[in-house]
């Protein structure tokens, strides 16, 4: 799992960028509705739809548009529009593979945009497959270090599945197979541990390293299609170097 942890510092700071350009909560409903249409719209028994609703009252969205974002997913809202979750595949410049996760309700619109950025970054969109065998799909979980004791979380995942276990001075994270997502949840709530995200990511099975300003012109490209109202996430397979890191910080 080498750079994860670096994945999760830019993530961190493409968080709060995120909120700067007011996109937190479109995101966040999007979510809800995603895990309401695939779980159930009961929180209590759908762990993603809980763990969905925890995040956007930590975000202070309020009661009423978590209420509107579940009638959304069980098909309860009367408002006509349909989200569809669609993946697509494509390369950024220097052969970086991109996984993107879109949710849309207009499917031309979306890969349109996209297309257009990764064109105008040097790569390009891919056909179905063609990047999705670079990737795996994992539960995720990343935990604040802070008030949490690493061998405590490192014991418990362990137990309860999980393939891995990154420990820095700010995060826990915890990678595992998909099928053990719930059973790793049920134990972090018996714990009084609440994630502050847990969701099935993609994570390449192998990364490249480039120079520093070849990943900066990558990273470039990857927070343009993260500005995107459409886009959810984006997967890739580049390895951030230290340099690297310090250089996007500083950027």
């Amino acid at each position: 799992m080498s750079g994860h942890s670096h994945w999760a510092t830019i993530k961190r700071k493409k968080g709060a960028a995120d909120a700067k350009r007011g996109q937190a909560f479109t995101r966040l409903a999007r979510e809800i509705v995603m895990a309401a249409r695939e779980g159930g719209g009961d929180p209590d028994m759908n762990v993603h739809l809980q763990l969905a609703i925890e995040r956007a009252r930590a975000e202070n969205m309020p009661k009423d548009n978590i209420e509107r974002a579940i009638k959304r997913g069980t098909g309860d809202s009367k408002d006509g529009v349909v989200l569809e979750q669609v993946f697509y595949e494509g390369y950024a410049g220097h052969g970086i593979a991109l996984m993107i996760e879109t949710v849309t309700e207009n499917r031309n619109r979306t890969v349109s945009d996209v297309r257009h950025l990764l064109s105008r970054g040097g790569g390009n969109m891919g056909e179905a497959g063609s990047v999705g065998w670079q990737f795996s799909r994992v539960a995720y979980f990343s935990i604040p270090a802070t008030g949490h004791d690493p061998d405590t979380i490192f014991e418990l995942a362990v137990e309860a599945g999980a393939n891995d276990v990154n420990i820095d001075e700010e995060v826990i994270e915890i990678i595992a197979p998909v099928e053990s997502f719930k059973t790793i949840s049920d134990r972090l709530h018996k714990a009084k541990v609440t994630p502050t995200e847990a969701a099935l990511h993609m994570i390449p099975n192998q990364e490249i390293e480039l120079s520093v300003d070849d990943t900066l012109a990558v990273m470039k490209t990857i927070e343009a299609l993260e500005e995107l109202d459409d886009v959810q996430a984006v997967y890739s397979n580049l390895k951030i170097t230290d340099e690297a890191m310090a250089a996007l910080e500083a950027s």
